[in-house]
């Protein structure tokens, strides 16, 4: 079913969303878990929690930990993996959400893995389940293991790989999320588009150690973990602008937005949607109240159509 029309709505890789705004991977579950909480038929999209191939327990305890500019996690994308995902998520996904995209985001631990997880739950839409999921994140910050344990983002080989794959098991659009670390991030992002990828995501958390001072020891119980919120907003906005001088495909953008000034930010540098997290486990409906501040700003600014800002940023490196 196509998203509903309005001025706040952007076509992004042969999808309509009904505006810019998408729960990121991670603080949305599989949908059901913020139902009642969160108002998801007014949202853009959702782009579920990781789905692996098995069943994964993930990190210790404590997995989340604030921090004045943010937040940082460890969770180890513990998640019931792919049967359970077909079996008790994909069927709520396709009756409840009809104007809300969803994409599921995959991981895997070697390259093959992210196909197998994709096709699975290809098979799955088949057999009746079909508006369940419009797409799919390939989260390409996961370690792989068969190499050493080297991110498959940092491989160009690897990372063409685990596209190429994924691109021949499913027709659906493939979204790649790109971790900020990477030396080239604009360069990366070329070859996910060469290899099959028909949007890239910016950005995955970056790699942080909060300590427990009274403990000497770090806050997580896995020691360190991904950093998100606000610090990394300025990085996320970055690499979005890079990217979009290198590559055609949509971008969406995500890191500390909380705002729909912070989101205009992501819109003006490249970005076609943006994300949202941290700020939404903070206050569950600030992504709402995102949604009605774009309109509010395009209405203030007499733009049409948020979409004609979408790489407006007037600046020359």
């Amino acid at each position: 079913m196509s998203a509903r029309r309005g001025p706040l709505a952007v076509h992004v890789a042969g999808l309509d969303f009904q505006n810019p705004i998408v729960l990121a991977a991670g603080t949305a579950g599989y949908g059901r878990e913020l139902d009642g909480v969160v108002d998801l038929g007014a949202l853009g999209g959702i782009v579920t929690k990781a789905v692996s191939p098995h069943p994964r327990a993930g990190a210790p305890a404590p997995r989340v930990a604030e921090f004045d500019g943010g937040m940082i996690n460890a969770v180890g994308l513990a998640n019931p993996g792919v049967d359970a995902v077909c079996r008790e998520h994909l069927p709520w996904l396709g009756e409840s959400l009809p104007h809300t995209r969803k994409l599921a985001n995959i991981v895997g631990f070697d390259t093959g893995e992210f196909a197998a997880v994709i096709a699975e739950l290809d098979a799955a839409l088949g057999t009746g389940a079909a508006s369940a999921l419009d797409g799919y994140e390939l989260n390409v910050s996961c370690p792989n293991v068969k190499a050493g344990g080297l991110e498959f983002g940092a491989d160009p080989t690897a990372l063409a790989d685990v596209v190429r794959q994924a691109r021949a098991a499913t027709s659906r659009p493939l979204f790649v999320k790109l971790s900020p670390t990477l030396p080239d991030i604009a360069r990366t992002a070329r070859v996910a588009v060469d290899a099959g990828a028909d949007a890239i995501t910016l950005v995955n958390t970056m790699p942080g150690l909060v300590i427990d001072v009274a403990r000497r020891k770090p806050a997580l119980g896995f020691g360190t973990g991904g950093v998100s919120g606000t610090a990394l907003r300025p990085v996320g906005v970055l690499a979005t602008w890079r990217v979009h001088q290198a590559v055609s495909v949509p971008i969406l953008g995500i890191g500390g937005v909380a705002t729909a000034d912070d989101a205009l930010q992501y819109l003006i540098a490249g970005a076609s949607l943006v994300g949202m997290g941290t700020a939404t486990l903070r206050d569950p409906r600030a992504a709402e109240r995102v949604v009605t501040g774009l309109a509010r700003w395009c209405r203030a600014e007499g733009v049409s159509h948020l979409s004609d800002i979408i790489g407006s940023l007037e600046y020359k490196a």
